[in-house]
């Protein structure tokens, strides 16, 4: 017997099958090249049945580790001004603005990283030149100012007496005194442009304006008297006849009710933002023993548009961004 297989014989079985998988699957140094190609694939076999491992995934997470590939995030600003000053800090010749004029909830975003102009190429074997992954954005949610909140909160809902008296009465700030010059109710020259703009729509809507104090004290002391008179007509042609019975509204002296239905007030639309003046129709309905009365801004939807077109267009200039209204591709 040969000293060699003597050797192999009195060997300890254990260790004789550890040295034979250390043989088997042992592992190999990988050198981390300096300069890796993070587009292409990076690939090692490993012990297990030599199989393939595609390591790129764990590339590029280390190539992130101490600088990420790409800008992402979004930012979320406290005013328009942060929102300029960012896309100034960030754009780039992609760069665009997003305005969406929601009345309840208006918001402008910018997207640092968007979309090249012109169509996609679908056939680029590195994919599409003028893609971008639109993941660096900024948005800005236009505040409401209180006062705006507090009016439209309130139209249309009928109120009783002494909740309209709490409701002037705590936004009495809000509400300016018609001018002479909407009293008359007559557009001149000499006017203001924004008080010819007010006489135009008493004159649209058949209002008159009131005053604050007057609201005021209808809001303390009303009451309404309803009668009722028979009125007939006849077709002399037809011989038809035609009865309807009038309501008229009346006060504690007996005489027809002559109230305005309209005040002005003068408030922000945005937080921060210049006061805009608008009409505020004022009705009465009895409804039963108990009158609810009705205030609601006419035609609202002008003052917001007239104040976010405002903050659109200075966005649009400081940042020399193109703007389109809407979303973005989310």
């Amino acid at each position: 017997m040969t000293e060699e297989l003597t050797q192999f014989s009195t060997e300890n079985t254990a260790a004789t099958m550890r040295d034979v998988m250390e043989k088997i699957g042992g592992s190999e140094s990988i050198e981390q090249p300096d300069d890796f190609d993070l587009k292409s694939a990076h690939l090692i076999t490993v012990p297990s049945h030599r199989r393939v491992e595609d390591l790129t995934a764990k590339y590029r997470e280390a190539a992130e580790f101490l600088k990420p590939a790409r800008r992402r995030g979004t930012a979320r600003l406290d005013d328009l001004q942060s929102l300029i000053d960012w896309a100034n800090r960030f754009k780039g010749p992609t760069s665009a603005l997003f305005a969406k004029p929601d009345l309840n909830a208006p918001t402008i975003t910018c997207i640092a990283d968007y979309h090249a102009e012109g169509p996609a190429d679908q056939d680029a074997a590195t994919g599409d030149p003028t893609a971008r992954h639109c993941h660096h954005r900024a948005i800005y949610n236009f505040p409401l100012s209180e006062e705006w909140k507090a009016w439209i909160g309130v139209a249309g809902k009928p109120l009783e007496k002494d909740d309209l008296g709490e409701f002037i009465e705590a936004n009495a700030k809000d509400i300016m005194d018609p001018t002479a010059a909407i009293l008359a109710a007559k557009e001149s020259d000499k006017n203001q442009p924004w008080e010819n703009r007010l006489i135009q729509t008493a004159h649209q809507i058949e209002g008159r304006y009131g005053q604050l104090t007057q609201l005021l004290q209808m809001s303390r002391q009303f009451q309404v008297y309803e009668t009722s008179n028979l009125k007939v007509t006849s077709n002399r042609d037809t011989g038809e006849s035609e009865i309807q019975f009038l309501n008229e509204h009346k006060g504690a002296d007996g005489k027809p009710l002559q109230i305005p239905n309209l005040i002005i007030i003068a408030i922000p639309v945005f937080m921060g933002g210049a006061p805009y003046r608008m009409p505020v129709r004022f009705r009465y309905r009895k409804m039963g023993g108990a009158v609810r009365f009705i205030l609601s801004i006419y035609n609202p939807e002008k003052a917001f548009e007239a104040a976010f077109k405002e903050a659109v267009a200075e966005a649009t200039e400081k940042t020399e961004l193109p703007i389109f209204k809407g979303e973005p591709e989310s």
